[in-house]
């Protein structure tokens, strides 16, 4: 069952121990003294085996959640409960020598969770790793994967606390709190139960921890240091624990509720109806995620060099794509971007040529398959529903205009909805080089973070990809521009294009050997986004102009007329007749141009379409936050 490997700190083996042992003072009494005679039938009932939110007890959820998951399982019991544990033991198979009675009858003469945990430790001689739950605990079990959750234990090396993130009106105060550090998903601070002010963290710990062997050897030191009951809460392990060892966390997908000894009868039933609404919430609505194509304005092909550049969503073209909960997990292709009929062999030759043979729905499957690893490795569990995935798009192929990237972030931005994932899991500054991670590292594909950067944060951006920065903290600088006005931008690209990755030639291989030529046109490029980005701020277009002809002149140089291709030097060549800025928008296919004089443009329009080349006007798409 260890999907993950064995990791090589500890032993794969694994025991759970089971915490039942609380004692239910106030939810008791208002059983005992309820009237309506409503809920006669949970008198005397102990917390772990009340009815949770599906109809099934509490405890039978865990019982089925961890089934075939560790060597042993343990139950602990106060004495006054013990009777109704040994029931339901003999019912489920567990053997009475795995069932602990704590020998306490009332809530004043407990011993503390920590305290049972050590009585199971000594009672059944455990020096593994070991699971501790709350039997008391009510979740979602159609959501909850306790199998994720040992699959990251496994793999981190450490201790592992599950979390949640409080809803709105969740009481910190009586919750263990975590902070966490992002990067690495390490807990730098767990505050049992704190005071008002202690920590503006909204991350809940619950009762639902994995320790491996050497922090469980440690309990007995704790219980030295500590005596009261009260003090020996499991959070307060914690707390004590996290400062001295390793201990990481996870983000579990639904809310959790400890049923404590002060629940009052309508606490739990509110608790309980929650949990019904949650276990039926309902997915089926699409989830509709639409990225635009952008046009890089200036400094690339910088931005997989080191440089800066600064780029441009653009509302004429985009990529969308739609998620929906399914049965089965399903990936549909597009018909017309994913054909699998043709009308004869030479329709299938005519299509195959023009378009190649990389469609969507790859894009979609390694975005799919790159979403779960990464999940997986930073501690954030995935809900366990599918889905079906569908996509659209009108980006045209091969004229360097972000298609690829386009639909792999509408799928990781459905991903993300449909999960529940914030940009809390995932920073946003984070999530460019997820994107490029998956066309890189998954497809192959030849590619720098600009058009990841721009799909992302959309509108019109600076970017600086200083490797210093990127390896320090794994993305760049990036800095949403907001001109009072933007020009009127046009795009002419080719009716018929080849492959656009063609264009980066041997230019690489270049940079990689360290050839001055390259080293030094990558720094110029950095210059002029420097230069463009002022010239925006201050709306000089002119200025701003004059340099995406530098642009454009530096790549020239530095790519020669053979690898840009004759078709892209017309372009150019048509733009500058009218005195007409023109650049790469990309990697070849298109050029993006800018009139210095307006009355040019309907010239420049005539004459690229007599050439065969297709004119489009620019349509910004900037949100309104900029």
């Amino acid at each position: 069952d260890n999907e993950a490997g064995d990791r090589p700190f500890f032993s794969s083996r694994m025991k759970l121990v089971l915490l039942v042992a609380g004692h239910t003072t106030r939810l008791e009494r208002e059983l005992d003294n309820e009237a309506s005679g409503e809920h006669t039938h949970l008198r005397g009932v102990p917390k772990a085996l009340l009815p949770g939110p599906d109809g099934n007890l509490l405890l039978d959820n865990w019982w089925e959640a961890t089934a075939g998951l560790f060597d042993d399982v343990y139950l602990v019991s106060n004495a006054d409960k013990y009777k109704h544990f040994e029931r339901w033991a003999t019912a489920k198979g567990l053997s009475r020598d795995h069932l602990v009675n704590d020998g306490t009858t009332s809530s004043t003469l407990q011993l503390g969770a920590l305290a049972d945990f050590d009585l199971v430790r000594r009672r059944g001689k455990i020096t593994e790793d070991v699971m501790v739950v709350a039997g008391d605990m009510l979740f979602n079990p159609k959501s909850f994967d306790i199998r994720g959750v040992l699959n990251y234990f496994r793999s981190r090396g450490g201790d592992l606390a599950c979390f949640y993130a409080l809803e709105a009106g969740e009481d910190a105060s009586k919750r263990g709190i975590i902070e966490l550090d992002s990067s690495d998903g390490r807990i730098l601070k767990f505050f049992e139960k704190p005071a008002p002010g202690t920590t503006k963290s909204r991350l809940a710990s619950i009762v639902c921890y994995c320790l491996c062997a050497e922090s469980v050897a440690l309990v007995p030191k704790f219980l030295e240091e500590f005596k009261q009951p009260e003090e020996r809460a499991f959070g307060k392990f914690m707390e004590w624990l996290v400062p001295r060892t390793a201990v990481y966390g996870m983000k579990l997908p639904d809310r959790f509720s400890l049923i404590g000894g002060n629940v009052s009868l309508q606490e739990y039933m509110a608790c309980v109806a929650q949990g019904r609404a949650a276990t039926k919430q309902d997915f089926s609505e699409p989830i509709v995620k639409r990225v635009f194509a952008r046009v890089g304005l200036m400094g690339n092909p910088s931005d997989g060099f080191g440089g800066k550049t600064i780029s441009m969503s653009i509302k004429n073209f985009w990529a969308q794509v739609t998620i929906v909960q399914s049965d089965r997990l399903v990936l549909k292709r597009h018909p017309l971007n994913d054909p699998t009929e043709f009308g004869s062999l030479a329709d299938l030759h005519a299509i195959s040529r023009h378009e190649g043979y990389q469609g969507g729905l790859r894009l979609m499957q390694a975005t799919c398959k790159k979403f779960y690893e990464y999940c997986a490795a930073h501690g954030i569990a995935v809900a366990r529903r599918n889905f079906s995935l569908s996509y659209d798009t009108n980006i045209p192929r091969q004229v360097g205009l972000a298609g690829s990237s386009a639909i792999v972030t509408a799928t990781f931005q459905c991903l993300m909805s449909f999960y529940n994932i914030t940009d809390e899991d995932i920073p946003k500054e984070i999530q460019p080089s997820f994107v490029l991670g998956v066309e890189q590292e998954e497809l192959g594909i030849n590619a720098g973070l600009q058009d990841r950067v721009i799909q992302t944060y959309e509108g019109i951006v600076y970017m600086d990809f200083d490797k210093t920065k990127l390896a320090e903290q794994g993305f760049g600088e990036y800095v949403p521009l907001s001109p009072v006005k933007i020009p009127e931008f046009w795009l002419a690209y080719l009716a018929e294009p080849s492959d656009s990755g063609k264009i980066h030639s041997t230019v690489r291989q270049r940079y990689l050997s360290e050839d001055p030529a390259v080293l030094e046109a990558m720094e110029k490029f950095a210059g002029f986004t420097v230069q463009a980005r002022e010239a925006v701020n201050h709306g000089d277009w002119a200025r701003f102009a004059d340099l995406m002809d530098q642009n454009f002149n530096l790549r020239r140089e530095i790519y020669t007329d053979k690898c840009l291709g004759e078709d892209n030097l017309r372009m150019v060549e048509i733009a500058r007749r009218h005195n007409a800025a023109a650049k790469f928008p990309g990697s070849g296919g298109a050029v993006i141009g800018l009139c210095r004089d307006s009355a040019n443009f309907e010239a420049v329009k005539k004459d690229m379409e007599e050439e065969g080349f297709v004119f489009v006007k620019i349509v910004p798409h900037v949100p309104a936050k900029q």
